[in-house]
């Protein structure tokens, strides 16, 4: 089974036009603040190619967001994921090859008609780059429990706006719960930093 590198790349030329900027000397660059107006587009955006690929997409309430596709089996997922939200002058692939390179295996497993043991999420994680609250890998550190929720949702940026009202001013304030306290996925493949742009394998502490 192979993926469709040039589908692939689309998806990503495609999720990188959202919050474009002219960078100048012929480059285009991309600001996408986490719970901005371009980043909740971007994430109506994945959460659309997520449905059409049948996957059944729930939010946790810090806006983490979660495509699952059942297995032949309930047995604990494969999750594969990374962000979608940026610094301000970011490229098209930091963080969005994780999430969209999840997204693409699953296309190429349908394609293959291939029912896999587990089953399999794509996830994206609330404000990874932390360049606008102050705290990176927030949507993490509320779904492991290294931050409580309650002082997430108070922490605000320079306009004194709180990551709970932001949420709530894109749509992206779930109500499942957070990752801590649902089924621990067997393991997972990320790029939550997006430092490697590629999905990594690892065993995750929850």
């Amino acid at each position: 089974m192979t993926i469709d590198a040039q589908r692939l790349y689309d998806s990503l030329n495609t999720l990188g036009a959202i919050g474009a900027y002219d960078a100048g000397d012929g480059l285009v660059g991309v600001n996408r603040l986490a719970l901005t107006a371009a980043d909740g587009e971007g994430r109506r955006h994945v959460v659309a190619r997520m449905r059409e690929a049948a996957l059944t997409v729930t939010v946790d309430r810090i806006g983490n967001v979660f495509g699952r596709r059942a297995g032949k089996r309930d047995l604990r997922p494969v999750m594969i994921g990374s962000h979608i939200d940026s610094v301000p002058t970011a490229g098209r692939f930091d963080g969005c090859l994780g999430v969209l390179g999840g997204l693409e295996v699953v296309r190429a497993l349908d394609d293959a008609r291939i029912e896999t043991e587990r089953p399999l999420v794509v996830a994206f994680f609330t404000d990874e780059e932390g360049a606008r609250f102050g705290t990176d890998m927030l949507g993490s550190a509320v779904a492991t429990g290294r931050i409580a929720l309650e002082d997430a949702y108070a922490l605000r940026d320079r306009d004194g706006k709180t990551v709970r009202d932001e949420l709530a001013a894109i749509g992206f304030l779930g109500e499942a719960p957070s990752a801590s306290r649902r089924r621990t996925p067997t393991s997972s493949a990320t790029s939550s930093r997006g430092r490697s742009c590629a999905p990594r394998a690892h065993r995750w502490a929850w």
